[in-house]
């Protein structure tokens, strides 16, 4: 590969790293008074790398490189990644792309006062700011009519609206009744956790016993406290996870962690040779949502790891624990239970969730909700899906980050990222046949392992959906999740699904 190719993809993945290092150092360590410097520096890092990125000459480079003979088939990929990467940017003026990144860094500010405040009202002003600049952004891209295409494709690559609402919609369709029929059952856990404290000091010791026995490489990357628990970081060396603590209850750290760690060992799991290139990255959001979700709820939300690890949780809080045996606690732990929160929901409410979101993201890039009306919009299908409805806008339509960021069309992922971690997990238990030997003794590098040469280290080599076949032999379908959705719930709460 020409030589300056090389050098310029490795000048963006490097810009890439920086922005990523200034946006976790938003979300953990920055001086409150900082944020509008933040901002500005967000804004010339991202115009740098949109300039970079748009420049006549990488153009001229892809494009001569692309027909060019002898390139590895990691180079064809390189090329081709990038192309796809340019071809979006260069229609996309520089000045919207640092309007954008200040804009979100304002917006960032206005939701944090507007959850102490608990008024959506507050956050309005950002939110219509970021929602006209990702509308401008959508139709500078290019779309058939759909904005939300446009915006999907930066996280999903190749999913459109017209294959993506028949999923969410079937799926929807499913797990209402399904969550009717588990809560009508009457059967509720031990409140195990009510008015007990769990020390902030012991849940962050137990965290990271979990990140380091799950292979995460704190070495390589590290844990801090966020309001709202992400992944960023620089580099495959240079990860960085947050957790949330809540005193009391530590099932919100522990899963927090859980749930990360399995974004970290995919961002770690980069083959070397791919670093600093534009292989260096998931193919898409819900490939590596299905990671996260694979750790959290595939194993920690199951028995065999609860065998080894309850011990020593309890062992962690010998008061707070104190009569609750490992039964008690998995009953919390799987409690299917409509809640406002979606971080805190369980597996079979999850979804809901995400198509109270899906719905009113296209219903703003359609211009078909007024702002105004968006926290009725959004209580009212929390209503009609899971039951519940917030007694204020924080926990209610201000909950999520997304919107801060301006990432609309990033929801869906999540649950495409359940989709495929329940397809994962059905092929790695049959080519790990002592998988849950494993967990009851808290080895979990060899799932680790086997998710690292199977998915991790081709990065972006291939595309999603492409790579989920290689390794289970077949594409997105709702199949293996309702399966064992069906097998775990319908014995807990002893009913058919």
């Amino acid at each position: 590969m020409d030589t300056w190719l090389l050098s310029r993809m490795q000048e963006l993945k490097d810009l890439q790293g920086l922005i990523g290092l200034a946006t976790w150092d938003q979300e953990t360590y920055l001086p409150s008074k900082a944020g509008p410097a933040r901002a500005q520096q967000l804004s010339t890092l991202q115009g740098l790398h949109h300039e970079r990125l748009v420049d006549p000459r990488l153009g001229e480079a892809l494009s001569k490189a692309s027909t060019a003979p002898g390139l590895t088939e990691d180079e064809q990929a390189m090329v081709a990644v990038l192309q796809r990467e340019r071809e979006r940017e260069v229609r996309v003026p520089a000045a919207l792309v640092r309007a954008l990144a200040e804009a979100q860094s304002h917006g960032l500010h206005a939701w944090r006062e507007a959850r102490k405040e608990r008024r959506f009202a507050r956050f309005q002003p950002a939110l219509q700011r970021l929602l006209s600049l990702r509308r401008e952004q959508a139709d500078a891209y290019g779309h058939d009519g759909e904005r939300y295409d446009a915006l999907l494709e930066g996280y999903e690559p190749g999913m459109r609206v017209s294959r993506l609402t028949p999923v969410l919609t079937a799926l929807r369709e499913q797990l209402v009744p399904m969550v009717g029929k588990l809560t009508g059952t009457g059967k509720r856990p031990r409140p195990v956790f009510d008015g007990r404290r769990f020390d902030k000091d012991a849940q962050w010791r137990f965290t990271l016993k979990l990140l380091e026995d799950i292979g995460f490489d704190l070495e390589a990357g590290r844990q801090d406290l966020s309001i709202h628990p992400f992944t960023g970081g620089t580099h495959a060396l240079d990860v960085r996870l947050t957790t949330h603590v809540d005193e009391s209850n530590p099932l919100s750290a522990i899963f927090s962690t859980i749930h990360e760690a399995g974004h970290g060992l995919f961002e770690q799991g980069f083959a070397p040779e791919l670093h600093r290139t534009p292989l260096a990255a998931s193919p898409s959001m819900g490939l590596h949502e299905s990671q996260s979700r694979l750790w959290e709820n595939q194993v920690g939300r199951g028995w065999p790891f609860w065998e080894h690890y309850f011990p020593l949780l309890r062992d962690s809080f010998p008061e707070a624990l104190k009569g609750v045996d490992l039964e008690d606690f998995l009953a919390v732990v799987n409690e299917v239970r409509p809640s406002l929160i979606r971080t805190e929901s369980d597996e079979v409410t999850y979804n809901l969730h995400i198509a109270v979101r899906y719905e009113l993201e296209l219903l703003l890039l359609r211009d078909a909700l007024p702002l105004d009306d968006v926290p009725a919009a959004w209580n009212e299908r929390m209503e009609r899906y899971l039951g519940v409805t917030p007694p204020d806008d924080t926990q209610g339509v201000l909950q999520d980050i997304h919107w801060a960021w301006g990432e609309l069309g990033y929801f869906p992922t999540y649950s495409l990222g359940n989709l495929y971690a329940a397809s994962l997990y059905r092929v790695a238990g049959r080519e790990l046949p002592d998988l849950d030997a494993q967990l009851r003794q808290g080895k979990m590098l060899s799932l680790r392992d086997w998710l690292r040469e199977r998915v991790h280290r081709h990065g972006f080599r291939l595309p999603a959906e492409e790579r989920m076949r290689v390794v289970t032999g077949q594409g997105l379908t709702d199949a293996d999740f309702l399966a064992h959705l069906h097998t775990k719930y319908g014995a807990l709460y002893g009913v058919t699904l």
